[in-house]
């Protein structure tokens, strides 16, 4: 059985997704997320966009231990260079160079013939050459461009030196028979098709990414890029999950394997809504909360005889906690270590101090500890540590009926305790504004949200709060905990230091 290459493309295209940016601390984060998830190459950035990018990808570079680092680049010799710098010590270094294909990107937006495309591809391939022996090459929006055209830029990428071409589906445009037959007509028609791999990248504008990425391997596409939920530009991009788990299950059909561990999933897209506040839907495909949940009665009574008659993949096999371990006030660290690690989390020493003191304070407050406020705790264990970081102290908030709430907040930075008080439309209005006064600054509320995220009448309530200032990109805040109204201030915090 052949192995797909998998490049997960989740902190770059996926990253674009508007309300999806992420601190570099959470793209590190991810980042060896993805990598137990076991992908065979992580896209950590666009090195040349920003200086934020840039420096985002040199620290995932240097930290993953098995995964590859790819960064993206334009045909152009300053984005060449800049990516080669940012992927200097990954241990499987790569550059991904594209350059758009099709007739109406080279003449309404690069504003250039086919034969100086040539030029710029063979030119700058040659030049990535020389910083690493693993190069990609894309055909932006290859599927509105002119199949012979991409038989000569297919044949010129190889000779020049890319050991990968890719054909992203960068509008969504294509149906699933076009991509097996192109993949089909290149491996056919051009003479040094065996020197290099074959990628896909789908997008999703009109429902196909996944049908149109195992379309692609259908025709021997050899490599597959995906996000992770299927994030990315406008619908967004190919779900990994989605196209793993077609890969997995029917293994029968497509006769290839991914080496993805697939127990890590559900895990995944978790860390990626929490981090991103891209809430999964309820009926999403084999991570929602519906995906394993039978409700008709003829549907119960046979998975209740044999669960194969209605599922195809058990709830285990991507990662979903079953929620049999049950955890308390007197267990001790040891034992709250011990379930993390079944749950496939390993961490420092310190890292397990902050989540087990978390884990005591919610035991005052929750009886019964299950594996999914686990999850939920550790979430939170990540701290923006910045100079200008406000600390909650303590709150006190009113709410009477035909009343406006008073919120009096007392936040600390550094060795200074500020207070102050304010009213409000309602509890949680009355805090945020009772928090802007207290740093200074006019914050615009752009989102906010409240979500279960276990059950019961002691559930733990997840905040969700976007915020922006002077017109600047929105951030994410999110915090955990039983009282609704503290995870909203908390969430709030979070939001206001990542701005500052």
């Amino acid at each position: 059985m052949s192995k797909i290459i998998l490049l997960d493309t989740t902190l770059r295209d996926g990253e674009q997704s508007p309300g999806c940016s992420m601190h570099a601390d959470e793209k590190l984060e991810m980042a060896k997320q993805l990598e137990r998830l076991n992908v065979d190459f992580i896209e950590a950035g666009f090195a040349a966009s920003s200086h934020e990018d840039f420096n985002s990808i040199k620290m995932i570079a240097h930290a993953l231990k098995r995964s590859g680092v790819a960064s993206l680049a334009r045909a152009t010799q300053r984005d060449v260079e800049l990516a080669a710098e940012s992927i200097k010590g990954a241990v499987r270094p790569r550059i991904h160079l594209f350059l758009a294909t099709s007739p109406i990107h080279l003449r309404s937006k690069l504003k250039i013939d086919e034969a100086r495309a040539l030029e710029l591809i063979e030119e700058n391939i040659k030049l990535a050459r020389r910083y690493t022996d693993d190069v990609q090459f894309s055909c932006e929006d290859a599927f509105r461009s002119d199949w012979d055209f991409l038989v000569k830029v297919t044949d010129l990428a190889i000779r020049s030196g890319a050991s990968t071409v890719n054909f992203p589906d960068t509008v969504g445009y294509a149906s699933p028979f076009e991509v097996e037959a192109l993949f089909k007509h290149v491996r056919a028609n051009v003479a040094n098709a065996d020197k290099a791999v074959f990628g896909c990248h789908n997008h999703n504008d009109l429902g196909q990414a996944v049908a149109n990425t195992l379309a692609a391997i259908r025709g021997g596409a050899g490599q597959v890029e995906c996000t992770v939920n299927g994030i990315g530009e406008r619908a967004g991009n190919a779900a990994l999950e989605e196209v793993v788990m077609a890969l997995d299950t029917r293994q029968d059909y497509y006769g290839v394997t991914t080496g993805v561990d697939t127990t890590q999933i559900y895990r995944t897209s978790k860390m990626l809504s929490a981090i991103t506040g891209m809430k999964i839907p309820r009926n999403k495909a084999i991570v929602g909360k519906n995906a394993f949940a039978h409700e008709a009665g003829i549907h119960q009574h046979g998975v209740m005889n044999d669960k194969s008659t209605y599922e195809i993949m058990s709830p285990a096999r991507v990662g979903v906690p079953e929620n049999n371990m049950v955890l308390g006030k007197h267990s001790g660290k040891h034992a709250v270590q011990d379930a993390l690690a079944r749950l496939g989390y390993t961490f420092t020493d310190d890292e397990i101090a902050g989540i087990y003191d978390r884990f005591k304070d919610l035991t005052e407050r929750k009886k019964n500890i299950t594996e999914k406020d686990l999850e939920a705790l550790v979430s939170q264990k990540r701290k923006h540590t910045l100079d200008t970081e406000y600390k909650l102290v303590e709150y006190v908030i009113t709410s009477v009926s035909k009343l406006a709430a008073t919120a009096m907040i007392k936040l600390s930075k550094g060795d200074q305790s500020i207070e102050k008080t304010c009213r409000g439309d309602g509890p949680v209005d009355a805090a945020f504004k009772a928090i802007n006064e207290i740093a200074g600054k006019p914050f615009n509320l752009v989102d906010y949200s409240l979500n279960a995220v276990t059950e019961g009448e002691d559930a733990l309530g997840e905040a969700i709060i976007r915020l922006s200032l002077d017109d600047n990109r929105d951030v994410l805040g999110r915090a955990v905990s039983t009282d609704i109204i503290e995870a909203s201030v908390l969430g709030y915090i979070n939001a206001v230091n990542k701005l500052l």
